[in-house]
């Protein structure tokens, strides 16, 4: 297995409700379970990852936002999940506020690289959740990372806005990050029922080809329900189809880094992305 150093992975679209958390987390999980050091780090002021992983907001010592504004350092604000291999840098309810307090600050868009750069040793992989906006905190982000995740919802309203996001990153190239690369597009909620989601489907590869990721997450009862449960698909039930596809998204994403996933994973995908086609796979919600 290669281990790698220190991969910063934004999960970034303006756009709320397209399973970018679940995305993070579920991603998070798999690559902890396959013996990757990972890092999640939650820049979403709702604070969903930090919960969507078993951690209470209102019991913590420190958050990003002291990272970010306060300058705690990073490691005294990174605490254990109940899987191993995974940490969390949470969020709380003040980075609500730290879209305006960053404002008037020196080099406000790289205060993220800044405090991550001590981190790089320590992870396989770090994962930053964004907020759903193109503020400051996703900024700081897409600055910090060295690859864009962007999960994208099979509807109609989620191409509209994948032009403007594309848009933005040209602009983080140019101005804060020329390194930035598109790590893929991830396709979610996707309902074999409809035509519309095959159409979009078919749609985002004409336009995106191999940037996006052949594993398509499908709707799904479980991977609604694991995050009032304080759990990743992985463990909340790893037997539903959400669990397999992200499984198979987990193996794609670590041949896209160039590493080799464990046996697990690779067994996912194959099953995954076996002969039955697309809308064999991802059919009808049947609740798992």
């Amino acid at each position: 297995m290669r281990r790698i150093v220190g991969e910063v992975i934004a999960c970034a679209n303006q756009k709320g409700g397209v399973g970018k958390t679940t995305t993070v987390v579920s991603l998070a999980a798999y690559l902890a379970m396959d013996g990757r050091r990972v890092l999640v780090v939650d820049m979403d002021p709702q604070g969903n990852a930090t919960s969507g992983v078993g951690i209470d907001r209102d019991g913590l010592d420190a958050s990003v936002y002291d990272v970010l504004l306060a300058d705690v350092e990073p490691l005294a604000a990174i605490v254990p999940t109940s899987i191993e291999n995974l940490s969390l840098l949470p969020s709380d309810r003040s980075l609500a506020g730290a879209e305006v307090e960053l404002v008037p600050m020196p080099g406000r868009e790289r205060r993220l690289k800044q405090q991550l750069s001590s981190l790089v040793e320590a992870f396989d992989f770090i994962l930053l959740d964004c907020p759903p906006s193109l503020g400051l905190l996703t900024v700081n982000s897409l600055t910090a990372a060295q690859s864009m995740l962007i999960p994208l919802q099979c509807e109609y309203y989620a191409l509209e806005g994948l032009g403007q996001l594309l848009a933005t990153i040209e602009l983080i190239r140019d101005h804060l990050n020329p390194g930035l690369l598109l790590k893929g597009v991830v396709l979610t909620m996707h309902d074999g029922r409809t035509s519309l989601a095959s159409d979009v489907t078919a749609e985002v590869r004409r336009h995106l080809g191999s940037q996006v990721f052949e594993a398509v997450v499908p709707r799904s009862v479980r991977l609604a329900e694991a995050p009032s449960y304080g759990r990743p698909i992985a463990v909340y039930s790893p037997s539903s189809r959400g669990a397999l596809a992200y499984q198979a998204i987990t193996h794609e994403l670590l041949v896209r880094s160039g590493c080799q996933p464990g046996s697990s994973l690779r067994d996912a995908a194959a099953r995954y992305l076996g002969p039955r086609s697309d809308r064999d796979m991802e059919g009808a919600d049947d609740g798992a």
